[in-house]
């Protein structure tokens, strides 16, 4: 007896797999954990650090800041918290190197692209503070380029790095005593000129780099290049805090911040408020201080006295000087501004003698406002 089947076999299809997301929208949904910043109106003592930190978000044109201290001094925590209060700007809507629409002459070939279509918009949004990490390579920084698109494409192939991100806003290295040669060598021509180029092969692309330098580091680590201490336009020192009941204050606020994080954010939400609205008024205020001839004798007077080289301390303490002026409010400067100033310019630029390190005394400087040296 025979048996007969009928019917008609169909071929279940495999299930298509999706195709895997490219590296960076993967690197978009792993980071989108909210990072909390620990408010820097809460951080306890470090006055001047604070203080240096502030006048450089008011006046970009400073020069940075170099913070030098022990381990556990809230230096990071400081420059990463200055990120909550820091005003807005506008950028051109979509760039990625933030151009200024108010300045076209530095606009990215992108922005130029959009003015001359006539599809430029603006757009507004807080400054940055961008993170350079020690160990960043070459193309991270500076930014890669593809030779072989390039070459078919133009400046399409080019890929952004840290100093596009930077732009307009804080650059933060944390050690930056520790950084290889070549980010330094970046940093330096950088700073120098306001734009980061790159080249390879014969195919060059820039694009407008300005940022504010903030740079921390632990002294017994190492020193700092030379040539880019001299770039930076203040240093201040930060030590441990030796009043006990400012050190409880400190463990204190801590544990709470860990404990109720959020509570203790809007805690000092009125004060990070009163904070920002203060370098607001800073940065209005700022145009119309005036700098007096007999001010200017002052801070030439103070540079020869503590034998700096170069005029670049000048030119720093005036700055400085303004624009702390403006931070409380006046449109003179004052005595008192400019002795501000110079405790954060001149003590890593006085001239050394061989086998000897430098000093740095405050009631000279006075002495030397005063009229008495």
């Amino acid at each position: 007896m025979s048996l007969s089947i009928s019917g008609t076999i169909k071929e279940v299809p495999k299930e298509v797999e999706s195709p895997a997301g490219s590296l960076e929208d993967i690197a978009r949904t792993a980071t989108k954990t909210e990072r909390v910043l620990y408010p820097i109106s809460a951080i306890v003592g470090q006055e001047k650090m604070l203080r240096a930190l502030i006048l450089n978000t008011i006046n970009p044109s400073i020069g940075g800041v170099l913070i030098r201290g022990q381990k556990g001094t809230a230096k990071s925590t400081a420059v990463r918290g200055l990120a909550e209060i820091l005003p807005e700007i506008e950028i051109v809507e979509g760039c990625k190197f933030n151009c200024d629409p108010a300045d076209p002459k530095k606009f990215c070939w992108e922005c130029m692209d959009k003015k001359k279509r006539g599809t430029q918009r603006i757009q507004k949004r807080q400054m940055r503070v961008v993170d350079l990490p020690v160990g960043a390579t070459e193309d991270r920084v500076v930014g890669s380029l593809d030779i072989e698109k390039a070459v078919r494409q133009g400046v399409q192939a080019f890929d952004p790095g840290i100093l596009a991100q930077a732009n307009r806003g804080i650059l933060y290295v944390d050690e930056i005593n520790l950084l290889d040669d070549f980010v330094v060598d970046a940093l330096l021509d950088a700073a120098a000129m306001g734009v980061n180029t790159v080249e390879r092969e014969g195919v060059s692309v820039s694009h407008p780099a300005n940022f504010i330098i903030v740079g921390s580091m632990n002294p017994e680590e190492g020193e700092l290049r030379p040539q880019l201490l001299d770039r930076i336009a203040l240093q201040v020192e930060v030590t441990g805090i030796y009043d006990v009941e400012q050190r409880i204050e400190i463990i204190e606020r801590r544990n709470h911040f860990n404990d109720d994080t959020k509570q203790f954010i809007n805690e000092f939400g009125p004060e990070q408020e009163k904070l920002r609205l203060k370098i607001l008024k800073g940065m209005n205020v700022l145009p119309r201080v005036t700098t007096t001839r007999e001010n200017l004798r002052t801070i030439a007077e103070i540079c020869i006295a503590f034998n700096v080289d170069g005029h670049r301390a000048d030119i720093m303490i005036e700055r400085t000087a303004r624009t702390n002026a403006a931070y409380e409010g006046r449109e003179r400067i004052t005595n008192d501004d400019i002795i501000e100033a110079a405790e954060m310019v001149l003590p890593h630029r006085m001239r050394k003698k061989p086998f000897e390190e430098e000093e740095f005394s405050v009631d000279q400087l006075r002495a030397v406002v005063e009229g008495n040296v």
